[in-house]
């Protein structure tokens, strides 16, 4: 097919990765723990784990699965924590012992979680003690068998680690009873599995890596297959495409703030960065804004991954602008879409771009970035496609269109997941014949091959006939000086069949009205586009990784009017 794109990628970066090496996962992450063994892999509370005791806690605990759990190859075992140093061991140990790991967010209700667990058929979990009672309520209709509990210092050393799970434990009272009959603990584990042998099996491109689970924001949360061959090309292609940036030679730190659990931080944060023997500092908790920004003074950061609403939260900080950038070599978005207001900011504060992507979770997750180099604040677009990348924009009877020409962004690539689990009827619903797999997203192709997202399909709003994108609406607003943030949505209009409706978070100390809003959308937006109605917020509802839930302000909207 024809690849426009092409004749724009930065110099050196080739159109296609080669993938015949047969690497997996495994074999990436066994090689770096060689080539660095003395580098820090991860950092966390003032903890560093390197790649060598990072290879001898994952073969423990990989060992133990194998040896004590009894799994058979391939089974898969959840992984339900924070970014704490526990995470990277049991997740490289599951992959090493040939099991496939099943993300699960932490804060998932109980009805979520045992959704989740039924649904892979997972029979072991790795779990936060802060979250074991959530497990407790459902893990008896599961097929769950082995349950690891940890508590959030236990890889801290001693005496920190003992300090941390005391206060939490007795003094803040964070982690709530719970039984879980015959549970271990995480540090019986893996010192049960050092004196153990890890039988190393083959593992293949072709096996199952990951059950990542899609975010539920849409609909129930499905189970996407994602094979080492996914999960390693994406990989090789995010490393083809940054690799005038960053340096094997030397060490970058890299800020994840964003959950590992999620395929985003997941793929562009510890493996990309793994692959390059750099170290992950690792943010438990980046809701904690100060605390966040009191770390990264700690560390010459060179890399910064997050999504848009943490790099408004980073920027709405008063010591965030006092940080030394200078080191600072790349940021990247993804997980929605960044606004030109913070775009513009980060520039002003740290001198730096960000570099937006797009991607989904059927996709390993990444499809496009902008380019490395480019001196542009601000497109609007998702860059350009990956190489080995394939990206066509068609029509509702599946019709490739031309550039220009709006429809839904379909993909197809070695990053493309293997389908749905246990859902054959899902995955026909989202594949085409010829291996395309549909987004869900109305986009563009502009000449020079860039994509331009215009919105998701099931957020369009309809008014009088004309299609109104909430992406568009969203991000002029957010670039009034008083706004911080906002979120748009359509409502029931007997009028027009819907009206356009904008929550406003302002700014810290300002007090816009609804008449200043409406004006300066006026000034720039078509009429139909300019909000009707605007209600101010402290906060707006988000996902585990700070994605706005346009879907719960319409179900909350949806019930109001029904009360009235």
């Amino acid at each position: 097919m024809d690849k426009p794109w092409l004749a724009h990628y930065p110099p050196g970066t080739p159109a296609e990765i080669d993938l015949a090496g047969g690497d997996t996962l495994v074999s990436i992450f066994e090689d770096s723990c060689r080539r660095y063994a003395d580098r820090t892999a991860f950092f966390c509370m003032g903890k560093a784990l390197t790649y060598r005791e990072l290879d001898r806690q994952s073969a423990a605990f990989g060992a133990w699965l194998q040896n004590e759990a009894g799994l058979e190859q391939g089974a898969r075992v959840a992984l339900m924590m924070p970014n704490i140093l526990q995470y990277p061991v049991a997740l490289f140990g599951t992959l090493r012992a040939g099991y496939t790991a099943v993300n699960v967010n932490p804060l998932y209700t109980p009805r979520e979680l045992e959704h989740q667990l039924v649904d892979s058929g997972a029979e072991a979990i790795v779990i936060l003690a802060n979250f074991a009672a959530t497990l407790d309520e459902v893990v008896a209709r599961t097929k769950v068998s082995k349950v690891v509990v940890t508590d959030f210092g236990d890889l801290l050393g001693f005496p920190k680690s003992a300090i941390v799970n005391f206060v939490l434990r007795r003094v803040k009272k964070m982690v709530p009873d719970y039984a879980l009959p015959g549970h271990e603990r995480f540090t019986r584990v893996l010192s049960a599995g050092s004196s153990l042998k890890l039988d190393a099996p083959a593992v293949s491109q072709d096996d199952l890596a990951f059950l990542q689970y899609t975010g539920g924001t849409t609909g129930l949360s499905k189970g996407a297959m994602l094979t080492h061959r996914n999960m390693t090309a994406n990989l090789m292609q995010m490393r083809a495409w940054i690799d005038s940036i960053v340096s094997e030679e030397d060490t970058e730190v890299v800020i994840t703030a964003l959950p590992l659990y999620h395929v985003f931080s997941l793929v562009c944060n510890c493996m990309l960065f793994m692959s390059l023997g750099s170290t992950n500092v690792l943010i438990a908790n980046p809701r904690d804004i100060p605390a966040f920004v009191k770390e990264l003074s700690q560390h010459p950061f060179t890399i910064i991954t997050g999504v848009n609403t943490l790099f408004n939260a980073l920027l709405a900080d008063p010591g965030f602008r006092n940080l030394d950038f200078s080191s600072l070599k790349w940021a990247g978005a993804g997980g929605m879409a960044l606004q030109k207001a913070v775009a513009e900011r980060w520039h002003e504060v740290t001198g730096g771009l960000i570099q937006e992507g797009y991607g989904l979770t059927e996709t390993s997750p990444v499809v496009s970035m902008q380019p490395s180099g480019s001196d542009v604040v601000f497109s609007g677009t998702i860059g350009l496609p990956l190489p080995s990348t394939e990206v066509v924009i068609r029509d509702s009877e599946g019709r490739d269109l031309p550039a220009g020409e709006t429809g839904e962004l379909c993909v197809r690539g070695p990053q493309v997941m293997k389908g749905y689990w246990q859902r054959a009827e899902a995955t026909a619903d989202v594949m085409y014949e010829d291996g395309f797999l549909r987004t869900g997203d109305i986009a563009l192709m502009e000449e020079t091959g860039q994509f331009r997202i215009v919105d998701r399909k099931k957020d369009m709003i309809l008014v009088s006939g004309f299609n109104v994108y909430p992406n568009e609406v969203e991000n002029v607003i957010t670039q009034h000086p008083k706004v911080l943030e906002a979120a748009c949505i359509g409502v029931p209009d007997p009028k027009s069949t819907e009206a356009v409706k904008v929550f406003v978070v302002p700014e810290p100390g300002e007090q816009p009205t609804k008449e200043e809003l409406i004006a300066f959308c006026r000034e720039n937006l078509t009429g139909y586009k300019v909000p009707r109605h605007i209600e101010f917020r402290e906060d707006l509802p988000k996902t585990n990784v700070g994605k706005i839930l346009r879907r719960a302000l319409r179900d909350e909207e949806l019930a109001r009017q029904a009360q009235a």
